[in-house]
C-alpha cells in the first residue's frame, strides 16, 4: 500500500511539474516580428499562434493596420479574415505554405467589411474552404463583395490537425453580424472588429449597433473565461483588459 502511495506522488509530482512547465512557456513566450514587406506583417504571439496585418487606406482614419490572426496545429493552419486584398492574401497563402509548411483547412471571415474578407477571392483561387455567419453571406452578397462559401448559423467548430477552433456569434456591436475566434488550446481570443486596443476611440460606426455593443462583449467575456491573449481587429493586442476597455467605450449611460 505504502509503495502505491508513494508511485501515486511521483505520477502526480511529474504531472504538476509538466503542466506548470508547459503555463510557464507561454506566459514566458516573447512575441517577436517573424516577416514583413510593404503590405503584410506576420507577428508570432504564442508557439501556434501569429497575428497577420494589412493595410487599408481610408479617408477617415488614415493608413490603417488590419489584423487577422492563423492558427496552426501539425502541418494543418485556420485563418481568421482575410488581408485587405487579394494581393496581400495571396502573399500570406505562400507564407504559410512556404514558411510553415502548413496546409490551411479554411478562411473565416468575422464580418462582412473588406478589412475581413477583403481577400476572400485568393483564398477561393487556392480551393481553401470558406466559412462565415449566415449574416455575413448575406451582407456579403448585398454589397457585391466575394460571398464566403459555407454558412453556420450560431457557432462553427473546425479541426486544425489534432486541435480545434470555435467561431461564435454573441451579439451585434461594430456589426450585425460580427463573430469572434477562439483557439482553446493556447487560449487565444480574436475579436476582430468587434473588440478595440486600449486606448482606441470608438473608430467607424456606419454599420454598428451601439446599444448592444458592450453587452455583446460582456458574453464574451462571460464565454471564454480562460483567454489569456485578446486580439482586436486594428491595433495592438493584449489580454482580458481589451475585453474590459471595450465593455467600458461602449457603456450606454442610464439616464
Amino acid at each position: 500500500m505504502r509503495n502505491i502511495t508513494k508511485n501515486t506522488f511521483i505520477i502526480l509530482l511529474y504531472s504538476f511539474l509538466f503542466t506548470g512547465c508547459n503555463t510557464q512557456q507561454q506566459s514566458n513566450f516573447k512575441a517577436k516580428e517573424i516577416y514583413k514587406s510593404d503590405q503584410l506583417i506576420i507577428t508570432q504571439i504564442s508557439e501556434n499562434s501569429f497575428i497577420h496585418t494589412s493595410f487599408k487606406q481610408t479617408n477617415d482614419f488614415g493608413n490603417v493596420p488590419c489584423n487577422g490572426l492563423i492558427v496552426k496545429a501539425a502541418d494543418e493552419t485556420i485563418v481568421f479574415d482575410t488581408p485587405t486584398n487579394d494581393k496581400g492574401s495571396e502573399e500570406l497563402i505562400q507564407w504559410i505554405n512556404k514558411t510553415l509548411h502548413s496546409k490551411i483547412n479554411a478562411i473565416i471571415p468575422t464580418h462582412f467589411h473588406d478589412d475581413s474578407l477583403g481577400g476572400l477571392q485568393a483564398f477561393h483561387n487556392h480551393h481553401i474552404s470558406s466559412y462565415a455567419y449566415s449574416k455575413t453571406i448575406d451582407l456579403a452578397r448585398e454589397n457585391n463583395f466575394t460571398v464566403p462559401e459555407n454558412s453556420f448559423s450560431d457557432s462553427l467548430v473546425l479541426k486544425v490537425g489534432d486541435k480545434k477552433t470555435i467561431t461564435k456569434f454573441l451579439g451585434e456591436g461594430h456589426t450585425k453580424d460580427n463573430t469572434v475566434g477562439y483557439f482553446p488550446s493556447e487560449n487565444v481570443l480574436f475579436g476582430g472588429c468587434l473588440l478595440k486596443e486600449l486606448e482606441a476611440g470608438k473608430g467607424y460606426l456606419g454599420d454598428a449597433n451601439v446599444s448592444d455593443w458592450s453587452a455583446t462583449v460582456e458574453k464574451v467575456k462571460k464565454e471564454y473565461p480562460n483567454v489569456k491573449i485578446v486580439i482586436p481587429g486594428h491595433g495592438e493586442y493584449g489580454d482580458q483588459k481589451l475585453l474590459d476597455y471595450t465593455i467600458t467605450l461602449f457603456k450606454v449611460q442610464q439616464r
